[in-house]
């Protein structure tokens, strides 16, 4: 079994925010992949079970604010036993140019507070992170504001189509690997 995490914040008014693209993308997964059902609460967040190929795949949206995701993830991979390389989340980069994925396994958390959370609770960081792209502001010291605001039209222009995309290569992560998947989301940007 596999863990995906998607990483953002609970309610309407961080919907739209740079800072829930992780959510973003499970609810594109769910979109794009008929055997996932609908949410339902537990683990402190929003679970959907379904099948990527053959492998059986837990959507988890840890309603716990980004700050302290982890006991959200922890409590969901202890209770099925899955192992920290059997997680992949779904989250906002800072450092990587926008309409821009990035995958890795392991690493620092480059000061992400749902990636610090996460890594506290599990006690590694060798889960796997798919980093998605949102850019830098254009001023220091704006990064809150900036990953608590809304993608702006231009920015949407990019992200639908991303998102969608990558709900429906979903399914590469567990069939050909992690770095797979990034290849896939490089080949459709043409990057």
């Amino acid at each position: 079994m596999w863990l995906f995490v998607g990483l953002g914040n609970p309610g309407a008014k961080y919907e739209r925010n740079r800072h829930n693209v992780g959510f973003m993308v499970l609810d594109a997964i769910v979109d794009e992949n008929p055997s996932f059902g609908p949410y339902r609460s537990k683990f402190q967040g929003q679970i959907s079970e379904g099948r990527l190929g053959n492998a059986k795949v837990m959507l988890l949206k840890p309603k716990t604010y980004m700050n302290n995701s982890g006991q959200s993830v922890i409590k969901a991979a202890q209770f099925y036993k899955i192992d920290p390389d059997k997680v992949i989340v779904f989250h906002d980069e800072l450092d990587i140019d926008p309409n821009t994925v990035r995958v890795k396994q392991g690493g620092g958390n480059a000061g992400h507070n749902g990636l610090k959370s996460i890594q506290a609770h599990l006690g590694t960081a060798d889960f796997w992170r798919v980093r998605i792209g949102i850019g830098r502001p254009p001023y220091k010291g704006q990064v809150s504001n900036y990953v608590l605001d809304d993608f702006s039209k231009a920015e949407q222009e990019w992200l639908h189509p991303l998102v969608e995309y990558m709900g429906d290569k979903s399914g590469v992560i567990i069939s050909d690997s992690p770095k797979g998947y990034e290849q896939q989301i490089k080949s459709h940007l043409n990057v």
